[in-house]
Formats: C-alpha cells, sequence, structure tokens
C-alpha cells in the first residue's frame, strides 16, 4: 500500500475515495482550484494543495501542477476518480514517469480500450458481438450513402450475418471520449453529411479528435455495462452487471444493479464477453465493459429488418436478448456504488475504491470468482445542478441550504452542504443518492423516500426530475429504454401544494410571534400572505388556505410544526392538504420563502416583506399604490381593526396585493369593492379608537 494518496479530482469522488483511503490508514491530498478553495473535499483531507485558477486547463486538466502537487506533500501515489484526466493514458504515463503509483489500468490499456474504433478491433479479436461498423472514415457524402447502404451487415459473434447493408438509422460517434458529445442520429441520407461534420466539430471540441464512426443505430436498447476487477498475477473476474438505460440525450440519470429483466443465459455470456476483453487487453484494476441490449418484439426503424442477433436469447417474458459490445470504461465508474451495495466476497459487501488501491500496490486479488455474490437490489439517482425542466441547462449558485436522506438501505455520495458554491466551470453533478432493498420494487421506493427527504436550497437541481422518474409506472414496470425520456418527457411540477405550505409556515410563524389575530367575542382573524403575484388568506383556527379565486385548500401539521420563523432555519415536517400527507422543507427568509417537497424546490417571493408596498400610507390614510380594481374589502366601516390587520386586496398589473392597517383604531371605508380606483386614491382611512361614535 502506498502512504500518501493525491487525489487528482474534486467534489463527491474525491470525498468518496478519501474515506477509504483513511479507512486504511492512508494519508491523503486533496488538490484544488480558485473555485473549489472551501469545497468539502479541501477540508476532509489531510492535506489541500492549491494547483491553479478555476479553469479546468489551468488546474485539474494541468499535469505538471497535479504532479508538483504530488511533490510538494510527499505523495507516493496518484488516484483519478472519474472525469477530468481519469481515462488520459498521458497522464498515467507522467505518474508512473515521476516514481508514482498510478491507481489504474496500464497506459497501454488505457489507449486501446479508450477510443471506440480501437477497442472494436479489440472486442473483434475476442469475438465479442458487435454492431456492423459501416465504415471508418467517412469520405464525401454521395459516395458514402452508397457505402453505407451497401456494406455487408457483419457482427461479429453472431450466428447469422446479413448481406444487406445497414441501411437508416445510423449513429455518428466519436472514437474518441464518451458522455453523449460527437453523436448524431442520421434517420436519411439527406442529414448524413451536416451530421458527420456537426459530430466531427463537437468531437475536435470536446476531445481534440475529430474521427467519428458509423453503426446501425437501434432504435430502443438497454445500456447494460459489466464491472470487471483484474491483478497484475493473470486474476480477471466480474462483479456482475449494472443497468443504466435510464438517460436523457446520452446521460445517465438512475442507475441499478442487477440488470433487471435479462435473459439468464444472456447473462453469462455478458458476464464472459466482458472478462474476454480484459484478458485480451491486458487490463488490471477496476473497468466496465458496456453494451447495448436490445428489447426483443420492438422494431428497432432499421431498413434491413433489424439486428442478426448478438448471441443472446430472444425469449418472451419481458427478458431482453440480443447485444452488442459498445465501449470500455478504463476508470472507475458514476455509478459503482450500486455494484458496491449489491456484490457481496465472501458475504462481505465490496469496497471497489480499495480494490483499486490493493491491485496498483501489486497485490493479488484474494478471492475467485465462485466468491462472488449479488444479494438484493440498489438504484442509484444523480443530483445535477441543472434545471431539468428547462432544457436541462446547467446551473451555478450556492446551496443555502443542503439535507440529504438518512436511514437504514441509503447511501449518498454528496460534494456539497450548506454554504457550498457550486462553480460554472465543472460538470453539475453534485451527490448522489442510493437506495438498497431486498428486491427492485423495495429498492425503488427506497429510492423514491429517499428523493422526497432531499432538500437542496438555493441551487436549482434535479432532484424532482429524478423523483418523478423514480416513481413513474413505466421505470417501476422497465418500460424505460435509452431513448424513452427523449420522447416521453416528465411534466413540470405543479407549485399549487408548495405555495399552500408558504403560506401556512408564514402563517403560523406570525402566531407563534405572537400575531395571533385575537379579537373580544370572535375568532383570530384570518392572516393575509402575499407569495409572488398571489394573495393567499390564512385560517390558522380553521385550517384553511385560500388563494383569490379558488377552493379553500384545508392545511393541518402532521406531528408538529413544519416551516421555520424568519432566521430560524429551515424547517422539515408533514402537512396533510386536502388529506393528502406530504413532506414539505419550508425556509422562511425575509424577502423570500423556499419549499422543498417530492424533490423539487420552489422559490417564492415575498412582495410586502421585501418592501414592495402594496399601498401607500400617509398619516393613517391607505392609498391605492397604482391604477387597478379593489377586488375585495375585508372589513366594515367603523370596525376595530389592529396594525397589521388586512383591509381589503387591490388587484393591478395582473397580481393582487393586500392592503394592510397601517395602525390600530378605526377603519373609515373609502371605497368598495368593485371598484376602479386610481393612483392614489383615498381606499381606507384610520381614526383613534376613542373617536368611534358611542352606540348609546
Amino acid at each position: 500500500m502506498p502512504n500518501t494518496l493525491l487525489i487528482a479530482n474534486r467534489g463527491e469522488i474525491a470525498l468518496r475515495i478519501i474515506r477509504t483511503a483513511r479507512r486504511l490508514g492512508l494519508r491523503t491530498v486533496a488538490v484544488y482550484s480558485d473555485a473549489d478553495a472551501a469545497a468539502p473535499h479541501t477540508r476532509a483531507a489531510d492535506v489541500a494543495v492549491r494547483i491553479g485558477p478555476t479553469p479546468a486547463a489551468e488546474s485539474y486538466l494541468s499535469i505538471p501542477a497535479l504532479l508538483a502537487a504530488a511533490k510538494e506533500t510527499g505523495a507516493d501515489a496518484v488516484h483519478p476518480g472519474y472525469g477530468f484526466l481519469s481515462e488520459q493514458a498521458d497522464f498515467a504515463r507522467a505518474v508512473i514517469g515521476a516514481g508514482l503509483t498510478w491507481v489504474g489500468p496500464p497506459p497501454d490499456a488505457m489507449d486501446a480500450m479508450g477510443r471506440k474504433d480501437t477497442s472494436r478491433k479489440i472486442a473483434e479479436a475476442a469475438g465479442v458481438p458487435m454492431l456492423a461498423l459501416s465504415v471508418a472514415e467517412p469520405v464525401e457524402t454521395p459516395p458514402l450513402v452508397e457505402l453505407v447502404e451497401t456494406t455487408p451487415l457483419v457482427e461479429t459473434g453472431a450466428p447469422t450475418s446479413s448481406t444487406n447493408g445497414a441501411g437508416f438509422p445510423l449513429l455518428v460517434k466519436a472514437a474518441a471520449g464518451g458522455g453523449g458529445k460527437g453523436m448524431r442520429i442520421v434517420r436519411s441520407p439527406e442529414e448524413l453529411g451536416s451530421s458527420i461534420a456537426a459530430a466531427r466539430r463537437e468531437a475536435a471540441a470536446a476531445f481534440g479528435d475529430d474521427t467519428v464512426l458509423l453503426e446501425r443505430y437501434v432504435e430502443r436498447g438497454r445500456h447494460v455495462e459489466v464491472q470487471i476487477l483484474a491483478d497484475e498475477h493473470g486474476n480477471v473476474l466480474h462483479l456482475h452487471e449494472r443497468d443504466c438505460s435510464a438517460q436523457r440525450r446520452h446521460q445517465k440519470v438512475l442507475e441499478e444493479a442487477p440488470a433487471p429483466g435479462l435473459d439468464p443465459a444472456l447473462r453469462d455470456a455478458l458476464h464472459e464477453w466482458a472478462v474476454r476483453l480484459a484478458r485480451e487487453v491486458g487490463y488490471t484494476g477496476v473497468g466496465t465493459a458496456e453494451f447495448l441490449v436490445e428489447v426483443p418484439g420492438v422494431s428497432t426503424g432499421s431498413t434491413n429488418g433489424g439486428p442478426t442477433g448478438g448471441g443472446g436469447s430472444t425469449g418472451g417474458g419481458g427478458s431482453i436478448g440480443s447485444a452488442w459490445f459498445l465501449e470500455m470504461n478504463t476508470r472507475l465508474q458514476v455509478e459503482h456504488p450500486v455494484t458496491e451495495e449489491v456484490v457481496t466476497v465472501r458475504g462481505e459487501r465490496i469496497d471497489l475504491v480499495e480494490q483499486q488501491l490493493r491491485v496498483a500496490a501489486g497485490e493479488p486479488l484474494g478471492f475467485a470468482q465462485d466468491d462472488v455474490a449479488v444479494t438484493g437490489h440498489a438504484i442509484e439517482a444523480r443530483i445535477y445542478a441543472e434545471d431539468a425542466f428547462g432544457g436541462f441547462l446547467p446551473q451555478a449558485g450556492t446551496a443555502t441550504r443542503v439535507r440529504w436522506p438518512a436511514g437504514d438501505g441509503v447511501r449518498v455520495e454528496a460534494g456539497i452542504e450548506d454554504g457550498t458554491v457550486v462553480p460554472a466551470a465543472y460538470d453539475p453533478m453534485v451527490g448522489k443518492v442510493i437506495a438498497r432493498g431486498a428486491d427492485r420494487e423495495a429498492a425503488r421506493r427506497g429510492l423514491v423516500a429517499a428523493l422526497d427527504a432531499t432538500a437542496i436550497g438555493g441551487l436549482v437541481t434535479n432532484t424532482g426530475f429524478v423523483r418523478a422518474l423514480a416513481d413513474s409506472d413505466a421505470f417501476r414496470d422497465g418500460e424505460v429504454h435509452t431513448a424513452w425520456l427523449d420522447s416521453h418527457p416528465l411534466p413540470a411540477p405543479d407549485p399549487a401544494s408548495a405555495m399552500v405550505a408558504a403560506a401556512w409556515t408564514v402563517a403560523t410563524a406570525a402566531v407563534a410571534d405572537g400575531g395571533d389575530g385575537w379579537r373580544l367575542g370572535g375568532p383570530p382573524a384570518d392572516t393575509w400572505v402575499e407569495l409572488d403575484d398571489a394573495v393567499l388568506r390564512v385560517s390558522t383556527a380553521r385550517g384553511e388556505v385560500r388563494r383569490a379565486g379558488e377552493p379553500p385548500t384545508s392545511c393541518r401539521a402532521v406531528g408538529g410544526p413544519v416551516g421555520s420563523a424568519v432566521g430560524g432555519g429551515p424547517g422539515d415536517g408533514l402537512l396533510a392538504l386536502d388529506g393528502v400527507t406530504a413532506r414539505f422543507t419550508v425556509d422562511v427568509g425575509p424577502r423570500s420563502v423556499e419549499v422543498s417537497t417530492h424533490g423539487h424546490t420552489f422559490r417564492f417571493v415575498r412582495p410586502s416583506a421585501s418592501g414592495v408596498a402594496a399601498a401607500e400610507l400617509s398619516d393613517g390614510v391607505v392609498l391605492a399604490a397604482m391604477p387597478g380594481t379593489l377586488a375585495r374589502v375585508e372589513v366594515r366601516d367603523g370596525d376595530l381593526v389592529v396594525a397589521g390587520q388586512p383591509l381589503g386586496v387591490l388587484e393591478a398589473m395582473k397580481m393582487e396585493v393586500a392592503l394592510l392597517a397601517p395602525a390600530d383604531g378605526v377603519v373609515r371605508v373609502r371605497a368598495a369593492a368593485g371598484d376602479q380606483v386610481a393612483a392614489r386614491q383615498v381606499l381606507f382611512e384610520m381614526e383613534p379608537e376613542q373617536e368611534k361614535e358611542s352606540d348609546v
């Protein structure tokens, strides 16, 4: 084992590696850019070293800066995590050349398997089935179309071969890199030239290499990958498989282990093929072989009548059959926790980071394939700082409050906490929530519950999106394939229940602060709460929240108060709205209220709390701040009112604003409900209580 491990990464994966290294007694070194000076991983390590400014090219992608940090801290090993330089063979060679231990596969294996074109040749040599490659180096479009339509569809390892051309649709994909970059679906000859050009431009920008490949596109398939572990002593094992079919734009969002619905014979074949690949390339350490698995009975849309098969069974009953090799990832995968949650070695759960460190130290695995077993099921949700209902655009900002779930069967790998700044310069993934259960349905329900308990304020995330996907019938029933999300967009969340929870929390906080609306000989007065462009009337006595023009919503706290008063921090609890109980995390601020429920976080502005006046006040006179309609009058002329009590509602500029009593006293109503009023028109006047006319 090395003594000091430098983690050439950031965020949740750096924290994950630090945790295992510390358990094994290793000293750890974190590196950080200017943007990450206060990030959680910099505080978690034994030593933290600045490696450069915010841009990744000048920090996390700078090989000289990373090697200098290793030398400065006395590190004798480097773990690359995933992303950044983790699959760069030149970085591995530089680490080894500096006399340090590289925690990863041999650089030559990284070179061979890191590109889709060279990895295909290795797969062919290993007898692993592949989708037919129409042409590796595209030429001018007219001859290319002819080539595509006449190239024999020969699939290595397939029981039969077609002499028909690949036809359309085709997939253009970058030979280098991954993550959906440099990929285009081509459905007609007319699209081929422009799609290749676009894919080449994107690949060159992302990977510095514009080589692209063409292959037949399987319209609806599953993404199934096999975890490989190999040592330097000739031992190569598989650690079973994962299903990562829930993707949007070729980016994974939910992953699970083991893969559901696989035909047993095909499952065994995938494991065998992955081991063959690793042996063929001389692989050591942790790696992943990825396969495309066809869903039988679903047309691929290919003009050649569909695939010729990849060696798997196409049995019915929901099983999935034929498969083809896609690529190999020569690093630890983002989704590795689901494997760790279900794979055991002699009854103990495996730690893949520990295995990486032991293999890098030259140790033999110490166990055989027969010692590896699968128990239960695990599902992971990736939490990104992105607007899932606004084009999946990356988001940046400060996470003002972060609440991760806890409990039996729940695991969290997180890179943010309260106050963490999420910069725009890096990948927007901020954490992962993993749930384990005795079977898939138990794990799925556990994940939904865990995401219900996840609340991230101050930052837009996809938590509600992945929660809705995990809770969907389609995911439950195994209908989600790699293209499903792109054609089945999830509906945007309805903020209605969150707004009710916000209004209820503000009103109950006001009551707790002494504004209970007590009145002699009558029930407590209602509380008016302004949120965005809405005014809600809250009756804590009746347990109702009413928005103008809508029926009241019954509201009841289950098991205690929900939310917090201003400055008191977020509150978490259950509210029953019209008899339906849900969890709400509510944070009442001086100018806004943030509500998290079902993974979604909503932010409502408090106009009256932020200094936006509903009316102008002058010597006890309430004036209309703008022209509009006096929508409602809540008091009668001569009523005794207290300061802050709602007098009425002014409707103007598509907004409803509450008109509040400026002081205690007797109110005089100077306009009627429904009146069109002018700017600065007198609506109410206040008189001292002693001036009220006697009833005697």
